[in-house]
């Protein structure tokens, strides 16, 4: 007869969960014991976020839930911040929480914890593993939940004896499954009409609106009617580049977002909502639409944004219409000094067909994915709840579950500390990845919030202080060898765009330090 944890494991693979990021201790030597199995994949992070944050990687591109391993009540602390940016990206995740066997939680060890007080604000699903005849149920369920549309935070708390005693005879639910909904015929025929007025209208997507079928049947609504087509600022994933139809990237910076959405008399949403200021400034507004812009819903959060937009066409009469598609744009290879312009070109040339690219440039990268629409057809992926120390995590779930594709991570010097070992999981795990460092030796991003805030014009010494990231400056290319991955420095445009050919051609990880003065 199995135990509890190996029922669990086997239960993980038969719901279709069929890798789990791991960071054991103590209370989970069973469950670790029972990974020892050949239908699921372990990978060992040397950091809880790191777990969280590849296993939300893992599923912007397989739409397959993973697990994580998660030791005890520290350990989930651990892995919340990239919990959160998960659950705002509607990333399904199973996460296994370490805990006391229920005769020793009596006398308060040290690490007793409130573990479901932990989870709780962050997963749409908890609960506590009684027994061990029960963990199969307990299972199938929670990766029912992950599963759901849109992803779903499940988290499972597995004390220590219900892990080493025998579980019986498994048991598992029926029918937990459910499809999507089709969005309600009134709400369609709503901006079929708004469409048919002629007058002003943004369609923004989000979610799997952003990819596939779903894009390509809004490049046709688009086509028919003239409407344009956009998406947040930040996206979970979006399929774009030549072949592809465009979307336009409503801007970050309030003054920039209220101006790209002025002249809109009407915004239509799917799988999305309208506009919001990341942040609260003085003496500006939350919301970024116009006065009397009217905002419509096609496809709610839980609908299913191709059955709306085939829906949609039907209402239109456009059935069989083309979709508006990005030409290939050449870019010429960069030279001189690196600004968010050339480092664009640069990209813009060196992408491969089908890479992969997570983004966590902020400052660096704010203006460019504008000027990469062009490139080679690939996945972009962006932080959506804004916690960094997301992007080498999601690089790391992304390759995995894309091995035949080159992961492009960009990410900010004062990010990548956050979770720097991610490079040890994607050297030994040989994953082929490059990993972009921006390095300008400060949260640049903070210099201009504090003056858009209204702190003053530029910050005091002591602010400063709390700003610039040097004294000592970090030395990225000996950190990244000093995890198995080779690494270079760069510091203008041509070397960049060298750097990021060469890698393409490599079979594992690569780093490069883009030196900004």
């Amino acid at each position: 007869m199995a135990n509890g944890a190996e029922t669990l494991v086997n239960t993980l693979v038969d719901n279709g969960v069929e890798v789990c990021f791991a960071n054991p201790g103590t209370s989970e030597m069973h469950f670790l014991a029972a990974l020892d199995n050949p239908r699921m994949k372990s990978v060992l992070c040397l950091y809880e976020g790191v777990c969280t944050g590849a296993a939300d990687g893992w599923y912007r591109m397989k739409d397959v839930p993973a697990s994580t391993l998660l030791h005890l009540g520290p350990g989930l602390a651990n892995g919340l911040s990239n919990i959160h940016n998960a659950k705002r990206a509607s990333s399904g995740m199973v996460n296994i929480v370490g805990e006391h066997s229920a005769s020793h939680l009596k006398y308060d060890p040290p690490l007793t914890s409130d573990i479901e007080g932990l989870a709780r604000p962050l997963s749409h699903w908890v609960r506590r593993a009684e027994s061990a005849t029960t963990i199969a149920w307990d299972t199938a369920t929670a990766c029912a939940k992950a599963s759901e549309h849109p992803g779903q935070i499940a988290t499972l708390i597995l004390p220590g004896d219900t892990a080493w005693k025998d579980a019986g005879m498994p048991v598992v639910p029926q029918g937990l499954t459910r499809a999507r909904s089709a969005p309600d015929q009134a709400r369609v025929d709503e901006v079929a009409r708004v469409l048919r007025s002629g007058e002003p209208t943004l369609l923004i997507l989000g979610n799997k609106a952003t990819r596939g079928r779903a894009l390509d049947l809004a490049g046709a609504v688009a086509a028919g009617t003239g409407c344009r087509l956009g998406s947040q600022f930040f996206t979970a994933r979006i399929e774009r580049g030549a072949g592809r139809t465009p979307l336009e990237r409503i801007p970050y910076a309030v003054p920039l977002g209220q101006a790209f959405l002025k002249d809109f008399k009407h915004i239509v949403t799917l799988e999305t909502k309208e506009p919001v200021a990341f942040f609260a400034y003085p003496d500006k507004p939350s919301l970024l639409k116009a006065p009397g812009t009217v905002v419509h819903s096609l496809v709610a959060d839980d609908e299913d944004s191709a059955l709306g937009l085939e829906m949609l066409i039907d209402a239109l009469g456009l059935k069989g219409a083309a979709p508006l598609v990005q030409e290939r744009i050449e870019a010429g290879v960069p030279s001189g000094a690196l600004n968010p312009e050339s480092i664009a070109q640069a990209l813009s040339a060196a992408l491969p067909e089908n890479a992969i690219l997570v983004d966590e440039s902020l400052t660096t990268g704010r203006q460019t994915m504008g000027l990469t629409m062009g490139a080679r057809p690939h996945d972009l992926i962006n932080n959506m709840g804004g916690s960094i120390g997301y992007g080498t995590p999601v690089a790391t779930g992304a390759s995995m579950a894309c091995p035949d594709r080159r992961t492009f991570c960009m990410v900010g010097d004062g990010s990548a500390m956050y979770t720097i070992q991610s490079l040890w999981t994607q050297a030994r795990e040989g994953l082929p990845i490059t990993t972009i460092i921006f390095a300008n030796n400060q949260y640049a991003i903070l210099k201009a919030e504090y003056t858009n805030m209204g702190a003053g014009q530029q910050p005091g010494p002591q602010a400063m202080a709390m700003i610039d990231i040097d004294r000592p400056t970090i030395d990225w290319v000996a950190m990244a060898k000093s995890m198995g991955v080779p690494g270079v420095q760069v510091g203008n445009a041509e070397d960049f765009h060298k750097a990021m050919a060469r890698s393409t051609e490599m079979d594992g990880p690569c780093l490069i330090e883009v030196k900004l003065y």
